[in-house]
């Protein structure tokens, strides 16, 4: 009876362990001068006369001294001190920058090479990481990237020292574990958070604002040509001698609940990102919006099954809370349960909320029971579903008809089309925000939505 490989590789594991932190490599410069005293023997064995054995046992000792020198120049590895330098978190797809850094006791002249133990979804450095240490300390930088969200490890480092004789290479590996996350791309909500409350920007563009909206008083100002002239502040008139006006803001401190599907349509591929990837940067984007703009956010995500709930808080550091929950969510190889989701936030959200589900629009069209679940939670919420459209299909739809593969490829395509603007007119009937919307405008629609209801105190 034979014994696996896994259990036999356990019993020398310690030896190849070992051999990595301990190795000892030759260098181009040791096979040269070993080829070149190879020919030298040879000649003396040639000439004969005993002269090639001298010269074997020559050649020999000069390599010999040569190494025992070139080895005894480098340092030990127990006298080295290596660190690692890196963020502790980054955005998805954004380059940042490493630091390796090593130390010794005493100053150094001689080539230092580093590898670093990268997760396989990051980027390499596609280099070599050389440089030349001298002095008490080297240090080496190279930039590399996560392409995927999600908390990573970098674990051991591996450092090759080479002295001025450069026989020798001398290889240390050092356990250096450390975690960075990577987050979804917050570029958009950087942009929402750094402009300015009446000027909100996402993706380089003005997010729509009502200049007056809202029941809430907020402050009186001069009157303009444009105000509505039943606003018009008569007593704030009377004492400054000029027309003022009265200025309202939508209500603060509603509640916006977001939901994300993390079933399995939310792992496919629209250019380039899954739809779980956009979904997750417009909610946090419409979040950021949110938040700013006075309300409290919770957030929900499932699959078959609640995988994590935020419950609703304000303030923007409360957007710190939501990213840490969801930057690492996964969509899980299931169906997703709306019923499970939508229960779930029956039992713990009693106070009325706009209720945003982002989704894939596949799933509003043929989830049965969807809709009585969307219904008894409309008597409580104001429910807005976000689907991301298909752009391969919509191109199939309105392709030119070459032929009649094209032709039926299309008249199928127009009836999937026309299908999805069916459901929207059917939901809109009964009272509930459906919207098909393309990629690269989820999270403007998304926060427009949200502003428009806000302005309308619909929410």
């Amino acid at each position: 009876m034979t014994t696996s490989s896994r259990k036999r590789w356990r019993r020398f594991r310690s030896l190849a362990d070992a051999i990595e932190k301990r190795l000892i490599v030759p260098t181009p410069r040791m096979a040269l001068l070993t080829g070149a005293g190879a020919v030298l023997v040879g000649a003396g064995y040639a000439a004969g006369n005993g002269a090639g054995a001298a010269v074997q046992w020559l050649v020999c000792g000069v390599l010999l001294g040569l190494s025992v020198l070139d080895l005894s120049l480098l340092p030990r590895r127990r006298s080295l001190r290596v660190s690692r330098s890196l963020p502790e978190q980054a955005d998805i797809g954004s380059p940042f920058e490493v630091t390796v850094r090593a130390e010794a006791p005493q100053p150094m002249s001689l080539k230092l090479t580093v590898a670093d133990d990268l997760p396989q979804t990051f980027r390499s450095p596609g280099e070599s990481l050389t440089t030349a240490w001298e002095g008490k300390a080297a240090e080496i930088r190279y930039t590399t990237l996560g392409r995927e969200r999600g908390e990573y490890l970098f674990r051991s480092v591996w450092l090759r020292l080479r002295g001025r004789i450069g026989l020798w290479e001398k290889q240390a590996r050092v356990e250096l574990e450390q975690t960075i996350r990577i987050y979804p791309d917050m570029s958009g909500v950087r942009g929402i958070l750094s402009s300015m409350q009446n000027q909100l920007t996402l993706e380089g563009r003005r997010i729509y604002r009502k200049e007056r909206s809202g029941s809430e008083f907020h402050a009186i100002r001069e009157y303009v040509p444009d105000d509505d002239p039943r606003f018009v502040n008569w007593r704030a008139s009377a004492r400054s001698r000029t027309l003022m006006t009265n200025v309202f803001r939508p209500e603060r401190g509603k509640v916006v609940t977001i939901l994300l599907d993390c079933g399995r349509m939310m792992g496919i591929e629209l250019d380039g990102r899954t739809k779980l990837d956009v979904s997750l940067e417009a909610a946090l984007a419409l979040a950021a919006v949110a938040l700013k703009q006075g309300d409290k956010v919770g957030l929900l995500a499932f699959s078959n099954r609640v995988k994590t709930y935020v419950p609703p808080g304000s303030g923007l550091l409360h957007l710190q809370t939501l990213t840490a929950a969801v930057y690492n969510l996964q969509s899980d190889f299931v169906e997703a349960s709306y019923s499970t989701a939508l229960q779930h936030l029956l039992r713990v959200q009693k106070k009325r909320s706009l209720t945003v589900l982002f989704s894939d629009m596949d799933n509003y069209m043929f989830e049965e029971g969807l809709r009585p679940l969307l219904m008894r939670l409309k008597r409580q919420h104001r429910i807005l579903l976000l689907g991301l459209r298909d752009e391969v299909l919509q191109r199939w739809a309105s392709a030119e008809t070459a032929g009649r593969r094209q032709a039926y490829v299309k008249s199928v395509a127009h009836k999937f089309a026309v299908d999805r603007q069916t459901i929207a007119a059917e939901m809109a009937a009964g009272g509930i925000d459906i919207v098909d919307v393309p990629v690269g405008q989820l999270a403007w629609t998304a926060v427009n939505r949200y502003l428009d209801l806000k302005s309308n105190d619909s929410i």
